[in-house]
Parts: C-alpha cells; structure tokens; sequence
C-alpha cells in the first residue's frame, strides 16, 4: 500500500467537505456531548480529509461528530489534516479512529472489526496467506494484525478469542441484516453476534436477524430453537408480559394484591374506561369514589 502524504494542516469550510458514505451513522447523543466539551475545552484534534484527485474533492476520513458538532456550534470551517491517500489507507483511517475513540456496541464493534481485516487483507496480501493465527515465519503484517486484536481486546475488556468472533460474525453479516440489528428494538448482544457466526445456514442467519430485528425474539437461540420445533407459535411480546403480570398477581398474598390495585388505581379505571362504553366507565368512576377499590372488584 502507497505510504499517505500530508499535503496540509489548515481551516476547511464545512461546505467543502464530503461526508457521504460513512461506515457508521453519527449519532445525535454524541454530537451533543462533544458540542459542548468543544464549547469548554475547544477542539482537541484536527479531522482528517483526503484530497481526490480526480475531481479535487476532499472527503472525510475520520471526524464526523467533530463537523456535526462544529455545524451546530455555527462555525463556517473547522481545522483539518488533508492527505493524499489511497482507499484502503482511508478506510483503515476511518476504522481505527472509531475503534480507538468511539463508544461502540456489539454490533458497531463487529462490523468495524471485520471490515478492518477485510481492508488490511487486501492491502497486504502476504497477512492473509500467514492465516489467522501466525508465528514467527509469517511476517510483519501478520503481527500487526495479532497485536491489533490484543490492542482491541485490553481496550475493550474481552478476550482475543472473542474479538476473534466478533470477526466473524461480521464477516458473516452483509449490509441487509445490519440494517435490520441496527433497527432491532433491543441491542444485540455479542452472544447473539455468536450464535450468528456459527450458522452453517444462509437461512437461518436471515431468519435470526429478521427476528431480531423486528422485535418477534429475543436472542438468536431462541430463533434456532424455534425452527427447530416448527410447530412452536411466535411468542408474541405483549402477550408474554401479560402472562407474567398474571403470574405474579395470582401468587401474591391477598393483602399485597390490595396494595398493588390501590397502587395503580387510576391507570386500572382508565384502562376499563378505554374499553368500555361511556356510560359503564362512568359508573366505574362513581362506584370507585363511594367503595374502596379492591382487587375483588378487578378480579
């Protein structure tokens, strides 16, 4: 790969700058956390830029809280560093900034991970033909690689082995089924991300992430086991809930049962009231002002 060259340190107009096709959406939360440490502290780096060529465009390489921040600060320009720079260069840019800065999930931190070995590989072919796991006789690169995954391993409070998985279950994910975790109703958790990569089946992978996504399960387990059992009915999760309220009212004591009543008496008349005509909610609402409102009258 083509060494990068630092062209030049400068103020660039926000205008001027490309952020299209980024590898991770820029998140609000943060944009506003970062606002105001520049408010106080000022901007600690530069963001990077590469220079095109072709067309003399310059495209953001690593920074797009930092512009984000910037623009809603109301400056015209920010300080940067513009490269002359290969893709591959940028893009191993653009994921170490994140790896090293970025508060990233399971999911983030997968898809990162596998795109920076997929970018490393090509850029030095001679890591891929050393394998995943290396010696002494696979080279320098190899041993970027390994020292990359104990770097992120130490940072990030896991294992090798688990970064070793996150790779893969990245590898194993293209752009439809992030789309659909990144939608999920619940964040998906690096045993889901496991569980992922051990799929033999193209299938089952769309079908985990689907149901994920959408909210109809609540781990990738639970998606295998139900295909394995095809009978098995979709849980769904408003119903599930119900069954647990249930279970817990009918096990407590009658007197814990009153508390509770009492506890949520007036979203209880609201609710009956929602589903009853408006004469009955009306009644209900006398009723409940002249008897104590128990749970025999719920019962």
């Amino acid at each position: 790969m083509r060494p990068p060259r630092l062209i030049e340190v400068t103020d660039i107009p926000l205008d001027d700058i490309d952020t299209s096709n980024r590898l991770r959406p820029v998140s609000e939360t943060a944009v506003k956390s970062l606002t105001h440490s520049i408010e106080t502290l000022g901007l600690q780096s530069e963001i990077q830029l590469r220079k095109i060529k072709k067309t003399g465009k310059l495209r953001l390489i690593a920074g797009g809280h930092r512009v984000a921040a910037f623009r809603a600060l109301g400056h015209a320009s920010i300080p940067a560093k513009v490269w002359d720079c290969t893709d591959d260069w940028a893009d191993l840019a653009e994921i170490d900034d994140n790896l090293a800065h970025a508060e990233l999930d399971p999911l983030e931190l997968c898809t990162f991970l596998a795109r920076r070995k997929e970018v490393y590989e090509r850029a030095y072919p001679q890591a891929k033909q050393g394998g995943d796991h290396g010696n002494q006789h696979t080279g320098g690169c190899q041993t970027d690689i390994l020292s990359f995954c104990q770097s992120v391993a130490e940072k990030r409070d896991i294992s090798e082995r688990q970064v070793r998985r996150l790779v893969a279950a990245g590898q194993a994910l293209g752009p439809r089924e992030i789309n659909e975790l990144r939608d999920a109703p619940k964040k998906v958790s690096l045993s889901d991300l496991q569980e992922i990569a051990k799929c033999g089946s193209v299938t089952d992978r769309y079908d985990i992430c689907r149901a994920l996504g959408d909210g109809s399960a609540k781990s990738a387990k639970e998606v295998l086991a139900r295909k394995k059992a095809p009978g098995t009915a979709v849980k769904d999760p408003v119903e599930a809930a119900r069954s647990k309220l249930n279970d817990a009212y009918s096990r407590a004591p009658k007197e814990a049962r009153r508390r509770f009543v009492d506890d949520h008496r007036d979203e209880l008349l609201e609710l009956l009231g929602e589903d009853a005509p408006t004469e009955q909610a009306e009644s209900l609402e006398t009723d409940a002002e002249i008897v104590p409102f128990t749970s025999k009258r719920v019962g």
